[in-house]
């Protein structure tokens, strides 16, 4: 088990870790390859600018990122979530703590609020993440990611 898993926000200083999470192919194998250098730079400003975007660190060090944003397709009140954890610190149950300490950010901001999570059908450590955060598996779903890239999800939701 991992250390002291905490969230801050995203701030200037992350760029570094942005790369390693976006930039490297092992990274990225199951949301259609690495993102461009131009790519990372505009989705660290966003970040940045987002207080939904944090941070994960382990014991202090910065060890990934976890998100939600609003779902259009999932109705009213949707939310999709999404993380990404350093290869060093995978199989550590980080990003199960970290996804679970955003599940209570946003429920205490938005209790009735309906929590997606779409991990590619073929990432098996993401999928068993959600079971085991209590999400249900509902369907699959196409998504166009990056753009010209068919990816195939899991739709799991957490009511």
């Amino acid at each position: 088990m991992a250390g002291a898993v905490r969230l801050e926000p995203w701030g200037p200083g992350d760029h570094g870790l942005l790369v390693r999470l976006l930039g490297d192919p092992a990274m990225m194998i199951h949301l259609g390859g690495p993102e461009s250098a131009q790519k990372i730079a505009e989705r660290q400003a966003r970040y940045e600018a987002d207080p939904n975007q944090l941070k994960i660190l382990v014991d202090g060090e910065p060890a990934g990122w976890v998100g939600s944003w609003p779902r259009e397709a999932g109705g009213e009140g949707a939310l999709e979530l999404g993380w990404s954890v350093v290869p060093e610190m995978q199989g550590r149950g980080v990003a199960k703590a970290a996804t679970a300490a955003m599940i209570e950010r946003i429920r205490a901001e938005h209790p009735d609020a309906r929590l997606h999570a779409y991990p590619s059908v073929d990432n098996a450590a993401s999928n068993a993440l959600c079971r085991s955060l209590g999400f249900t598996l509902v369907g699959t779903d196409d998504f166009e990611y990056p753009p010209g890239h068919l990816l195939r999800c899991n739709d799991w939701v957490l009511e």
